[in-house]
């Protein structure tokens, strides 16, 4: 895995977002309730707090969870809720030295279907059916992981040049093209609501 993403919009980051699969992983995780961009740079910061250039998912499940949530809680903070976010990159990494050896890449590597995937994506500590389906997107369209039916499997998220999601940000024109579809959905959700509040 070594290909050029444009999630975190700073070189570097995304620089180890491409090259480094745990650190893929962990932007994903990351990516709640904040800007996409400072969600996929946390990984990053992470690395370079803990002095090392890549993330290691057997460091970071060993680490003492205090000093591990200290680390994301220094100014810049990686999140909006670093005590709980540094939790759930800890329960990911444990899951993954537990199941796969502390290897991010064999989650997805050799696999046979797009179905298989997702089920493995969605057994990970944080991945919903969304974040699953959104992560195996990304794999399919940027990181050329493309097992037979991955396209369904990620679902609406799969579709070519949809601008979903983080799968379609190639650069800063797509990233707008994402942000706005967001905002739609957001708003759409957002009326629905207050639809079902009026008829209620």
């Amino acid at each position: 895995m070594n290909v050029t993403l444009h999630l975190a919009q700073d070189p570097e980051a995304d620089e180890l977002l491409g090259r480094s699969p745990l650190a893929a992983l962990t932007g994903m995780l990351l990516d709640q309730q904040i800007p996409m961009e400072w969600a996929f740079k946390g990984p990053a910061t992470i690395a370079r707090r803990m002095g090392a250039e890549d993330l290691d998912a057997h460091e970071i499940a060993a680490y003492d969870p205090e000093e591990f949530a200290a680390l994301l809680s220094e100014k810049p903070a990686v999140h909006r809720y670093p005590g709980s976010m540094a939790g759930r990159i800890q329960q990911l990494c444990q899951y993954l030295v537990e199941h796969y050896d502390g290897d991010a890449e064999a989650v997805w590597r050799g696999v046979g279907t797009g179905r298989e995937l997702l089920r493995r994506l969605q057994e990970l500590p944080g991945f919903g059916k969304q974040k699953a389906q959104i992560f195996l997107a990304l794999l399919g369209k940027q990181l050329g992981v493309r097992p037979e039916g991955w396209r369904e499997a990620a679902g609406d998220y799969g579709e070519p040049t949809s601008f979903r999601s983080v799968a379609d940000i190639t650069g800063p024109e797509s990233l707008a093209r994402v942000r706005a579809h967001k905002q739609e959905m957001k708003a759409a959700a957002k009326a629905a609501k207050a639809t079902g509040t009026a008829g209620a």
